[in-house]
């Protein structure tokens, strides 16, 4: 079984066939944030901690941290960024970024093993992404479209994938580190969205044995509540192989539908980690002995 491990300084998170499904958290992104944004262009990263923190005790395993400000020094915010967020937790971190000097900068003071996020199949993105993934150990996510975009055809973006799993393996990549983001797109315009996505993710398990992720959320978009249908992807996903995914963990239907979904592919052993979380407290002195008597032997 393919395990993809990342890592913080102090923590590892495995991603793999046989794991617990893995929810990177999305919230540190300033697209469509405005005050985000602008707090973040000005060195204020409050909002950036108090997301963390709460995705982090939502049950986000991984987070993911992008700085795409325009006109803003996106390496130095980047870098400033991934900083404070490995102070206040021990998430490992996907560093999110289309700017090669912004991941760089990312990866330069990043603790552990990071996930770079992203690269895709252009061979002139794939030339400048890849050999720096290799020089600092970390892992990748593929993003499955190339100069010809984003094509309907699930077999089209699996030879996608392909292209970059086996250039990274020319640059010393591992397809252990390759995860492959198979791009959802929104089920309300292509009905067979979904459809092309788990038939994608088993080809991608099967027969090239690597992890998966996606942008979850993408699948809802413009339809009435979309946590619903995230929900119901995500519990799908995972049952065609899906490991991982980039999503808000502050829905709780969507946490729901994911833990069920470990448990029902056997990746909660004993159901622990859905009592954990799901467990009602006993009620207030249930369980001692009545009158607070022992029986004696």
């Amino acid at each position: 079984m393919t395990i993809t491990t990342i890592s913080s300084a102090i923590r590892e998170v495995k991603i793999g066939f046989d794991q617990p499904f893995v929810i990177i958290g999305e919230r540190i992104n300033p697209t469509g944030r405005k005050i985000l944004a602008e707090e973040m262009k000005a060195g204020d990263y409050s909002r950036v901690e108090a997301d963390a923190l709460a995705q982090v005790a939502a049950g986000a395993q991984m987070l993911d941290v992008n700085a795409g400000i325009p006109l803003a020094d996106e390496p130095r915010i980047l870098a400033e960024a991934i900083q404070l967020v490995q102070s206040i937790t021990d998430a490992p971190i996907s560093i999110d970024s289309s700017i090669i000097e912004a991941l760089e900068a990312g990866l330069s003071v990043y603790q552990g093993k990071a996930l770079v996020n992203s690269v895709t199949g252009e061979d002139e993105v794939l030339e400048r992404v890849l050999p720096l993934v290799a020089r600092y150990g970390a892992a990748v996510v593929a993003i499955s479209n190339d100069e010809s975009g984003i094509s309907e055809d699930p077999d089209e973006r699996f030879a996608v994938a392909k292209k970059i799993v086996e250039r990274a393996a020319d640059h010393g990549i591992h397809y252990s580190d390759v995860i492959v983001d198979p791009l959802v797109m929104p089920i309300g315009a292509i009905n067979t969205a979904g459809l092309q996505v788990m038939h994608i993710v088993r080809r991608l398990r099967e027969e090239l044995k690597v992890n998966t992720t996606c942008g979850a959320s993408n699948v809802s978009f413009g339809l009435p509540n979309r946590n619903g249908i995230n929900s119901a992807f995500l519990t799908m996903a995972m049952g065609a192989g899906m490991t991982s995914a980039i999503t808000s963990p502050l829905h709780p239907e969507v946490m729901a539908a994911v833990r069920g979904g470990d448990v029902m592919m056997g990746h909660d052993p004993n159901c622990s980690n859905w009592i954990k979380a799901y467990r009602e407290p006993s009620p207030e002195g249930e369980g001692r002995a009545r009158g607070g008597r022992r029986r004696r032997g």
